[in-house]
Protein backbone atom coordinates (compact mmCIF):
# COMPACT_ATOMS: atom_id res chain seq x y z
CA UNK A 1 0.00 0.00 0.00
CA UNK A 2 1.22 3.93 -1.26
CA UNK A 3 1.81 6.41 1.60
CA UNK A 4 1.88 10.07 0.99
CA UNK A 5 2.89 11.42 -1.16
CA UNK A 6 2.81 8.63 -3.50
CA UNK A 7 -1.16 8.18 -2.47
CA UNK A 8 -3.69 11.40 -1.69
CA UNK A 9 -3.17 12.21 1.79
CA UNK A 10 -6.26 12.64 3.31
CA UNK A 11 -8.11 13.88 6.84
CA UNK A 12 -9.10 10.44 8.62
CA UNK A 13 -12.63 10.64 7.95
CA UNK A 14 -14.72 8.87 5.75
CA UNK A 15 -15.83 11.23 3.04
CA UNK A 16 -12.00 12.51 2.93
CA UNK A 17 -11.10 8.69 2.50
CA UNK A 18 -13.58 8.18 0.17
CA UNK A 19 -12.34 11.36 -1.97
CA UNK A 20 -8.72 9.91 -1.78
CA UNK A 21 -9.22 6.53 -2.56
CA UNK A 22 -11.23 7.79 -5.81
CA UNK A 23 -8.49 9.81 -6.85
CA UNK A 24 -5.48 7.27 -6.28
CA UNK A 25 -5.55 5.57 -9.67
CA UNK A 26 -5.28 9.49 -11.21
CA UNK A 27 -2.19 10.39 -8.86
CA UNK A 28 0.55 9.94 -10.93
CA UNK A 29 -0.85 11.81 -14.28
CA UNK A 30 -2.49 14.38 -12.56
CA UNK A 31 1.36 14.45 -10.45
CA UNK A 32 3.31 14.25 -13.95
CA UNK A 33 1.20 16.71 -15.57
CA UNK A 34 1.60 19.64 -12.80
CA UNK A 35 5.38 18.92 -12.52
CA UNK A 36 5.40 18.91 -16.68
CA UNK A 37 3.69 22.46 -16.23
CA UNK A 38 5.73 24.01 -13.64
CA UNK A 39 8.80 22.94 -15.51
CA UNK A 40 7.60 24.08 -18.45
CA UNK A 41 7.15 27.65 -16.87
CA UNK A 42 10.87 28.14 -15.98
CA UNK A 43 12.21 30.57 -13.56
CA UNK A 44 8.29 32.08 -13.81
CA UNK A 45 6.82 29.28 -12.30
CA UNK A 46 3.37 29.06 -11.34
CA UNK A 47 0.89 29.49 -8.32
CA UNK A 48 -1.31 26.58 -7.62
CA UNK A 49 -4.20 28.99 -9.39
CA UNK A 50 -2.07 29.45 -12.80
CA UNK A 51 -1.17 25.67 -12.65
CA UNK A 52 -4.97 24.89 -12.32
CA UNK A 53 -5.66 27.41 -15.25
CA UNK A 54 -2.97 26.38 -17.67
CA UNK A 55 -3.90 22.78 -17.27
CA UNK A 56 -7.77 23.51 -17.22
CA UNK A 57 -8.57 21.98 -14.55
CA UNK A 58 -10.12 23.04 -10.53
CA UNK A 59 -7.46 24.48 -8.48
CA UNK A 60 -8.58 22.05 -5.38
CA UNK A 61 -8.22 18.89 -7.64
CA UNK A 62 -4.54 20.18 -8.40
CA UNK A 63 -3.40 22.10 -5.74
CA UNK A 64 -2.92 19.21 -3.33
CA UNK A 65 -0.20 18.26 -6.28
CA UNK A 66 2.12 20.46 -5.08
CA UNK A 67 2.55 19.53 -1.44
CA UNK A 68 2.83 15.87 -3.06
CA UNK A 69 5.74 17.32 -5.77
CA UNK A 70 7.29 19.80 -3.25
CA UNK A 71 7.44 16.57 -0.21
CA UNK A 72 8.81 14.13 -3.34
CA UNK A 73 11.80 17.17 -4.35
CA UNK A 74 10.61 17.58 -7.58
CA UNK A 75 9.44 21.34 -7.23
CA UNK A 76 10.37 24.08 -4.86
CA UNK A 77 9.00 27.34 -3.50
CA UNK A 78 10.63 30.00 -5.42
CA UNK A 79 10.42 32.68 -2.79
CA UNK A 80 8.57 34.51 -4.95
CA UNK A 81 4.88 35.30 -4.32
CA UNK A 82 1.64 36.44 -6.86
CA UNK A 83 -1.45 37.06 -5.73
CA UNK A 84 -3.89 34.30 -5.93
CA UNK A 85 -8.08 34.52 -7.10
CA UNK A 86 -8.81 36.28 -3.43
CA UNK A 87 -6.13 38.78 -3.85
CA UNK A 88 -3.64 36.67 -0.92
CA UNK A 89 0.11 36.20 -1.40
CA UNK A 90 0.34 33.01 -3.48
CA UNK A 91 3.54 30.65 -3.62
CA UNK A 92 5.31 30.85 -7.04
CA UNK A 93 6.57 27.10 -7.51
CA UNK A 94 9.13 26.18 -9.87
CA UNK A 95 11.08 22.85 -10.74
CA UNK A 96 13.74 21.72 -8.52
Amino acid sequence: MSTYPNAPGHRKVETSKAAANALAPKLGRLQRMAEAAIRAAGSSGLTADELAARLEMDRWSIQPRTSELKCKGLIRDSGKRRPNCTGKAAIVWVAA
